[in-house]
């Protein structure tokens, strides 16, 4: 197994937890992006916007379920499955979380099986579903997409509208880019570093994360008056196997809804990681993209 940088860590086993679910360990994942500039993880920033501190990216704490889903679903989630999570509430640095579980009610291939995490006084962090196979039912995340309001006053995505399609963006997560994951990450996999079981080493769902928002990282580059941004949901599917490291990809995508809160806007989109020219789809995202109103020009 490979080994977190952290000499107090303890190797993942599946616990038993209230009402029939299972749990992985107490974990405490780091915010490494604390010194970005104008970004929800920097601590000024965060708690300009009336946050306790900068935040650990919802992305990460997508790492510290695979060794659980594995324990569900066996290695096949690594090749069909998925992972849909709605973030509830912020954590900060080093503030420790537990993932949870609930065996599917059925052994069916697309069977969603509820999934969430809490902070150790037991806050929901984020809530949703996992399976391998394809679902057999839309996920919660992808009902919500379906179903945004109409927004009333959007000013930072106002004339932006739904539909804007990108397509043939190049994708390629470096060695260093996950050597600096692996460096910090709360669940050490042997998939990451060793590419005995794939052929290839495989991403964190960080990094698989990171690959999918290039399309919205290259879509929203000139689109003005953003301001701070989140992610306020995200949902993964590895569609014919795990995504690899030093691979070249390539991202396309489009956009679903644009909507709004009381202190955001945002929209859905959906992105989806090919090999290059035209090749096999290899993983889907759906995400749902925050930005925060108090921290546009457009809402001054």
């Amino acid at each position: 197994m490979a080994q977190a940088n952290d000499i107090n860590h303890q190797p993942f086993e599946v616990l038993p937890a209230a009402d029939g679910a299972v749990a992985g360990p107490v974990r405490s994942p780091r915010n490494i992006e604390q010194s970005l500039p104008n970004s929800i993880h920097n601590d000024a920033v965060a708690q300009k916007l009336g946050l306790r501190g900068g935040t650990v990216a919802g992305s990460l704490h997508m790492e510290q379920f695979p060794p659980l889903l594995v324990s569900l679903f066996g290695a096949e989630w690594w090749s069909n499955g998925g992972l849909s999570l709605y973030f509830k509430y912020a954590t900060t640095d080093r503030e420790a979380v537990q993932c949870f579980a609930k065996r599917p009610d059925s052994p069916d291939l697309g069977e969603q099986a509820p999934v969430w995490m809490d902070t150790e006084d037991g806050r929901l962090v984020a809530e949703g579903t996992a399976w391998t196979g394809r679902t057999q039912a839309p996920t919660p995340l992808s009902e919500r997409a379906a179903n945004v309001p109409p927004p009333r006053d959007l000013r930072i995505f106002r004339d932006f509208g739904i539909g804007r399609a990108m397509e043939g963006i190049p994708v390629r997560i470096n060695e260093a880019a996950l050597a600096r994951r692996l460096d910090v990450i709360v669940e050490p996999l042997d998939e990451y570093v060793a590419p005995s079981r794939y052929g290839e080493r495989v991403l964190p769902p960080s990094m698989l994360v990171q690959a999918l928002t290039a399309y919205h990282t290259t879509m929203l580059q000139h689109w003005p008056d953003l301001g701070v941004g989140l992610y306020g949901a995200i949902e993964i599917e590895h569609l014919a196997g795990p995504c690899f490291v030093e691979h070249d990809y390539e991202a396309r995508g489009e956009v679903l809804a644009v909507g709004e809160t009381p202190k955001t806007e945002y929209l859905w989109y959906e992105s989806i990681l090919s090999e290059p020219s035209g090749g096999a789809d290899r993983a889907r995202m759906l995400m749902m993209l925050r930005f925060m109103k108090d921290s546009s020009p457009a809402w001054q």
